[in-house]
C-alpha cells in the first residue's frame, strides 16, 4: 500500500549509488552560494521535466503562470518514473539538462555532489515549508529548490471495530497501541491486530517512524555518518518485531502487508500509511464506509514522528533562463498555487500555510496528516542512502520473519553502513 512512484524514485535511486559521478565536477557543494532573482515576469522559454502523473498534469498548472507572465513559455515533458534517474544522469554528463525538473528526494544528495543544481535564491522563504520537507532540499548546508508536494503516513483504524474491542479514541503512545492491536483480535474477531510489513524492501519507511517517535537520530551528531546501532534506535526495532512475535501481526505477510479488501472486510483492521489510501480503502468499501475508519498520527513514545516523503523541485546549474525558472519555482510555493495543485492532483501541500485553507483544513482525515508534517522526519541526503538502507530492509526481514536478535542485527547494519560511506 505504497505510492508507487515514490517507490521508482528509490528504485532509481538504488541504480544511482553503483555509478560514478559524473557532470559539471565531483567536488563537494558546502556552502555554495545562491544568487539573486531579477524583479519583474517571468520571460523566455522554460523547459521542465516531472514524472508520472505530475507530468501530466503540471502543464494545466503551467498555463496559469503563463497567463500571469505573457512573455514566458513553458515546456513540459513527462518522463516515465522507470526511466527518469538515467534520464537525469545522462543530461547531467552532457550538460543538457531543462531548465528545471521535479526530482525524487532520494536523488537530492546525488544530484547536488555533481555540482549540477543551483542553490536557492534567498527570496524564497525555507520557513514556509514543512521542516522535515525542507530538510529534504539541504545538502552540506545549501538549501536546493523547493519541496513540491509531500506526503506522510498515520495509522489507519476501523472506528467501528474499535470500539467493538472497547476503544473510543485511537491510542496516542505505544503501549495503547499495540494493547488496541491484541484487542481488535480478542474482542472484534479481526484476524491480525495491524499489518505490519515482515521486512523487506521499504520496510524502513513503517520501522522509522517508531525510532523517529522514540528520539532516535539516523545520522551521527557531525551528520557526516550513519547512526544506525544507537538504543533508541533498538528500542524501537525490539517494539516492532514483538508485534510478530506476539502474533499480532503476520510475519508471513507479503510486501504489502493489508489490502483494502482486508481492511473493508476487518480482516486486517488497522495499518500505517499514506494519504493515497484514503481514495483507496473508500473506493473498495462503498460511499458509507468513509464513516467506518479514520486515522491517527504514530503513537509516541517521546514524541509522535513519522516519514515524510513527496517530491522536489529543483533548478539546474545549466539552466539557459535561471531567472525565469527560479520565479515559476516561486510560483509553485505560492500556498494558494499549492492548494490549487493538491486539488487537481490530491498532492498534499509541503507550504504549511496552505493547510489552512478550508479545502484542507475542514476535512478530518487530511487534517490529521497536516498535524503529523509538522514533527515528521526524511532520510538523510547521501548518495548511498539506498544501497544502505537495503540492508536495514534486509535485517528487519530476519528480525520479523526469524526472530533474529535486533542487537545483533543492527550492529550488522552499522558495520555496513560504515563500510559504504555516506558517498559525500
Amino acid at each position: 500500500m505504497r505510492r508507487r512512484n515514490f517507490l521508482a524514485a528509490a528504485l532509481g535511486a538504488t541504480t544511482a549509488v553503483a555509478l560514478p559521478a559524473c557532470g559539471r565536477n565531483n567536488g563537494t557543494t558546502t556552502g555554495a552560494t545562491a544568487s539573486s532573482v531579477s524583479s519583474g515576469p517571468a520571460t523566455g522559454t522554460l523547459t521542465v521535466w516531472a514524472m508520472g502523473a505530475e507530468g501530466e498534469k503540471l502543464p494545466d498548472l503551467a498555463k496559469k503562470f503563463e497567463a500571469a507572465n505573457p512573455g514566458v513559455k513553458v515546456s513540459v515533458t513527462a518522463i516515465p518514473w522507470d526511466a527518469a534517474h538515467d534520464k537525469f544522469t545522462t543530461a547531467i554528463t552532457a550538460r543538457k539538462t531543462p531548465d528545471m525538473a521535479m526530482v525524487g528526494t532520494t536523488w537530492m544528495g546525488e544530484f547536488a555532489g555533481q555540482n549540477a543544481l543551483d542553490p536557492k535564491p534567498a527570496s524564497i522563504d525555507s520557513s514556509a515549508f514543512f521542516p522535515g520537507a525542507q530538510k529534504t532540499t539541504e545538502v552540506n548546508g545549501t538549501t536546493y529548490g523547493i519541496p513540491w508536494y509531500v506526503e506522510t503516513r498515520v495509522v489507519f483504524y476501523r472506528k467501528d471495530l474499535a470500539a467493538k474491542a472497547g476503544y473510543d479514541q485511537p491510542p496516542k503512545d505505544w503501549e495503547g497501541l499495540k494493547a488496541m492491536a491484541k484487542a481488535m483480535q480478542t474482542k472484534a474477531g479481526a484476524k491480525w491486530g495491524i499489518g505490519l510489513q515482515a521486512g523487506g524492501t521499504g520496510s524502513w519507511q513503517t520501522v522509522f517512524p517508531f525510532a523517529w517517535s522514540n528520539g532516535a537520530q539516523i545520522t551521527t551528531s557531525d551528520g557526516k555518518g550513519y547512526n544506525f546501532d544507537t538504543p533508541e534506535m533498538l528500542e524501537a526495532v525490539k517494539y516492532y518485531q514483538s508485534y510478530f512475535t506476539d502474533g499480532i501481526s503476520d510475519k508471513a505477510a507479503p510486501a504489502t502487508p493489508t489490502t483494502e479488501p482486508d481492511f473493508v472486510s476487518g480482516k486486517v483492521p488497522m495499518f500505517i500509511s499514506g494519504p493515497w489510501e484514503v481514495s483507496a480503502v473508500e473506493k473498495v468499501g462503498g460511499a458509507s464506509f468513509k464513516d467506518k475508519y479514520a486515522v491517527a498520527q504514530i503513537p509516541a513514545k517521546k514524541t509522535s514522528s513519522s516519514f515524510v516523503g513527496g517530491s522536489n523541485f529543483v533548478v539546474f546549474k545549466d539552466s539557459q533562463n535561471r531567472d525565469s525558472a527560479w520565479k515559476f519555482v516561486q510560483f509553485l510555493a505560492k500556498p494558494e498555487t499549492q492548494v490549487q495543485w493538491w486539488q487537481s492532483s490530491t498532492d498534499l501541500p509541503s507550504v504549511a500555510s496552505a493547510w489552512d485553507d478550508q479545502t484542507l483544513k475542514g476535512d478530518e482525515k487530511l487534517a490529521v496528516f497536516g498535524e503529523q508534517l509538522k514533527t515528521a522526519q526524511a532520510p538523510p541526503p547521501f548518495p548511498t542512502w539506498e544501497q544502505v538502507i537495503a540492508t536495514f530492509d534486509s535485517a528487519m526481514e530476519k528480525i520479523a520473519k526469524t526472530g533474529a536478535d535486533p542487537a545483533a542485527q543492527l550492529k550488522t547494519v552499522q558495520q555496513q553502513a560504515q563500510s559504504i560511506g555516506t558517498g559525500m
